[in-house]
């Protein structure tokens, strides 16, 4: 038995929260991807984890639009594995990741796992180069039949539905080139998707060694996925582990971490961390007007992560070259804490390559 604060400490360490160094090849989050949402997204989440991104190319790193059809940084030298890992476990599973876009496939008849490989055929002829989306997107519509469509009320066209756009992007072969905003899309050198992800990419695994422990519940959720193909994929080394009074499970090789599990590290995490995107939010935040301000539904704010708590939230404020970090404390803050949140805001501040005016801590 364990109580929440332990998980939260497995955590921290399993994610490399509370590391001052590290390269790609060791931090472990990239297994699983790493959200690059916001301008303080994927880079910032290595960068909290003791990665140098200063030097950070596209030869190190590779852009792909991958589960919950997000975008997702992952080693450059692993991406036949990530291919595999994120494959839909079958047509059932593809037609509840693309949401809407399965009723008019369904309708007609298309299998969803055959409408992406349709999809993606088509994508490859079109980006023989780098290739912004709208314009990817424009010649789609013109070359796809009616149940892949649908009418853009804000711009008035007609497109392919999105999830299946994003979902067949990899099964195509396609990255999003860094920094490119709108996204530009380009052919992933030498693509060859491996026959399995193996282990170390498998993503019900990874979950579980990272945000663990878990149900087969909170991994779909994370997945867009339906429980019982999680539950059908369930690893055989997963073990029971009862987390304040519920079952969950976690990889048998992590006990031993789980039950000596501390940390006392502070980090500014970006709006999409991953440590944020647990399915279990009542373990991260008990709290349900804070768990309310932490995940609105338009506009998060990032999280103060303090000795393997979550103990408020932040927001930038950007003026010019200058900006502040505003803090909201859900509790008091020590004073060695409230020291460890302005060196985080100072490192924030020379990610973006900015002067920081001040922490702006509410009382």
């Amino acid at each position: 038995m364990v109580d929440r604060r332990q998980v939260m400490a497995f955590r921290v360490r399993a994610q490399h929260l509370d590391r001052a160094h590290g390269s790609l090849a060791d931090t472990a989050v990239l297994d699983i991807g790493v959200q690059d949402t916001g301008p303080d997204g994927g880079r910032w989440a290595l960068a909290t984890r003791g990665v140098d991104v200063g030097p950070l190319t596209g030869d190190d790193v590779v852009m792909l639009w991958t589960v919950r059809g997000a975008p997702h940084l992952y080693r450059r030298a692993d991406v036949g594995a990530v291919a595999a890992a994120v494959e839909p476990f079958s047509d059932a599973d593809a037609g509840k990741r693309i949401y809407d876009a399965a009723k008019p496939l369904k309708a007609a008849g298309i299998g969803i796992l055959a409408a992406l490989d349709e999809v993606a055929t088509r994508m490859r002829e079109i980006v023989r180069e780098p290739t912004v989306k709208g314009e990817v997107s424009g010649r789609l519509a013109e070359l796809m039949p009616e149940p892949y469509l649908r009418h853009c009320r804000p711009c008035d066209a007609t497109h392919l539905y999105e999830m299946p756009f994003r979902l067949a992007a990899v099964r195509a072969g396609l990255e999003l080139r860094l920094d490119t905003s709108p996204p530009v899309l380009e052919r992933i050198r030498a693509f060859r998707p491996a026959a399995t992800p193996g282990d170390r990419f498998d993503l019900i695994r990874a979950y579980l060694r990272l945000l663990g422990p878990a149900t087969p519940k909170h991994v779909a959720d994370y997945l867009d996925a339906p429980v019982k193909e999680v539950k059908a994929r369930w690893p055989r080394d997963a073990v029971e582990v009862s987390v304040d009074g519920e079952t969950r499970w976690l990889l048998a090789a992590d006990e031993a971490a789980l039950a000596s599990a501390d940390a006392t590290t502070t980090r500014l995490l970006g709006p999409f961390d991953l440590f944020l995107q647990a399915k279990d939010r009542a373990t991260l935040v008990p709290d349900a007007a804070r768990a309310k301000e932490l995940w609105p539904v338009l506009g998060r704010p990032g999280a103060v992560l303090a000795d393997g708590e979550l103990a408020g939230a932040w927001r930038p404020r950007k003026s010019g070259r200058t900006f502040t970090v505003a803090v909201q404390p859900w509790r008091k803050l020590t004073g060695s804490t409230r020291d460890a949140v302005v060196a985080e805001a100072e490192r924030l501040a020379a990610y973006r390559g900015v002067s920081l005016a001040g922490v702006d801590f509410a009382t």
